[in-house]
């Protein structure tokens, strides 16, 4: 069975051609489905022509464009595996990747020049090109007009459904980045079960504001629309007034879109929220962090019901959800498996337990990933009795709801972004002042979840927030620093020296 993605676009551009496949606020440019299948071709004969072959990695390094949909499509077309790469890492961050990941090629956003200029130096083997994703004159508008149209029936490739399709990252500049790998089967079970799920079809016009270098804007809203011939709208940047006038806009007319709870409480806090047209919205779907109950309900009672959805990067995206129906009753809930998704929770021995009892929740199913990129160590570890860890401690209930109850891995979300404390740690441990140090996630009502530094300080010295944030504006991106600093005499540990940060997120209050 050949699985390939970069067939929709062309089936579509066909079938319905002058339909809007693609619509960017930020440059006010619209391409129908012909449009956009003109520069899938274009760009795939650019990548030709660059000697890009199959299973070479291209990388995007860019702020939300329509373009970084173009580009993946034309980097499946030659048999290429698309590199999402976060645009607010550091450079030391992104070296890292890189050097892991090996792509030959990387358009990046030119906004981020001096960061790609001194990349340079520890990456000579990579083919920069420069965009900036707004349709301007730039050296990929160039390239991509003068490049020969490649069809995709003109390249003969193998069969697809268990070829890599996507790249990516889900932490920093730790000695191994962990790349998630995803096949072009993941990608089209993941889209077409999310599609599914959220009840999607043609009229589906979604709306990102989130990243799309990120599963749940690219797997759970763009592709699935792309993918049933609906309307992909693809917004810069999250403003709560930008959002909230892209909704109420009846040109755009978006049955769709998906928020953080930090997105969330943004509208809720915002004047116009209540006076917006939210009549259009089919779904408003929450995603990456739990959504607190009280938000849940505001939204419930003044605007629309919000969805919850649950998965991760190695589900390629969506792996249940809690629909309309299923509420108010199972309020709280991740609601039950998408379609193609398997859940079961699990003892540390690959045992299902009682329902109700907690344990580990696990996934598996045709849109699981099938490991790391050349981390052979953390894929067996990964895996269960044929069952993907997910890291979440949870329950079932008996009508087979997932809840989410904490976390076995010590990562946090705050604002949809993936945060692991090591990283900061590391960062942290370089100052002069400090002599131990451990960062756990606390709630936050705006962005689900912050980071507090628990310190020990070194005698004769102090330490203020300020100067934590100063340090860590060197070393990592700015939406991993700590929000909290907390300055202890001694950190909890057991007998082997291990940070009991159980102990610490129970007796650390911080606010």
């Amino acid at each position: 069975m050949n699985i390939a993605q970069y067939d929709w676009i062309d089936f579509y551009a066909r079938t319905t051609p002058d339909k809007i496949a693609t619509i960017d606020i930020a440059s006010k440019r619209q391409h129908t489905y012909a449009q956009m299948e003109e520069r899938v071709g274009r760009i795939a004969g650019f990548l030709q022509a660059q000697g890009v072959k199959p299973k070479d990695r291209v990388g995007v390094f860019a702020q939300n464009s329509t373009d970084i949909l173009e580009i993946m499509f034309a980097v499946w077309r030659v048999g290429a595996i698309h590199l999402a790469l976060n645009f607010r890492l550091t450079a030391s961050e992104l070296s890292g990747i890189l050097n892991n990941g090996e792509p030959v090629l990387v358009f990046a956003d030119s906004a981020f020049d001096e960061v790609v200029q001194s990349l340079h130096t520890s990456t000579d083997a990579i083919h920069w090109v420069s965009m900036d994703g707004l349709g301007n004159d730039t050296e990929f508008e160039r390239e991509i007009s003068n490049a020969v149209y490649l069809r995709s029936d003109q390249i003969a490739h193998e069969d697809a459904h268990d070829q890599q399709a996507l790249l990516m990252y889900s932490s920093g500049t730790t000695g191994a980045p962990k790349g998630v790998m995803l096949s072009h089967e993941n990608v089209f079970f993941g889209a077409t079960g999310g599609a599914y799920s959220l009840g999607v079809n043609r009229s589906m016009v979604s709306y990102a504001a989130m990243p799309v270098f990120h599963i749940g804007a690219l797997m759970g809203f763009s592709l699935p629309a792309l993918f049933s011939g609906g309307t992909a709208i693809v917004e810069r940047t999250f403003t709560p007034a930008a959002m909230l006038s892209a909704i109420d806009n009846e040109d755009y007319a978006i049955t769709h879109f998906l928020g953080v709870p930090a997105i969330f409480t943004a509208l809720q806090n915002h004047p116009d929220c209540k006076t917006t047209d939210f009549s259009r919205i089919k779904v408003a779907v929450g995603g990456a962090a739990s959504m607190p109950l009280s938000l849940l309900t505001w939204w419930a009672e003044n605007i629309i019901p919000v969805w919850e959805v649950y998965g991760l990067t190695e589900s390629t995206g969506i792996g249940c959800v809690i629909v309309e129906g299923d509420l108010p009753q199972k309020l709280g809930s991740a609601g039950q498996a998408a379609l193609f998704s398997q859940f079961a929770i699990l003892d540390a021995q690959g045992n299902e337990v009682p329902k109700g009892e907690l344990g580990e929740i696990c996934i598996k199913g045709a849109n699981i990933t099938c490991g790391y990129w050349r981390n052979p160590e953390a894929t067996k570890q990964a895996f269960i009795k044929g069952w993907f860890r997910t890291g979440d401690i949870g329950r079932m209930d008996g009508d087979n709801y997932i809840y989410i109850e904490d976390r076995l891995k010590d990562m946090y979300i705050s604002g949809g972004e993936n945060i692991y404390p090591a990283e900061i740690e590391s960062a942290l441990y370089t100052m002069p002042e400090i002599l131990d140090v451990a960062v756990i996630g606390t709630p936050d009502e705006k962005w689900g979840e912050v980071g507090c530094a628990v310190v020990v300080l070194k005698d004769g010295h102090s330490l203020t927030l300020e100067q934590m944030k100063s340090h860590c504006a060197e070393h990592i991106a700015t939406f991993k620093h700590p929000a909290h600093l907390v300055c202890v005499e001694a950190l909890p540990r057991n007998a082997t020296g291990k940070v009991l940060k159980f102990e610490l997120r129970q007796t650390i209050r911080v606010g």
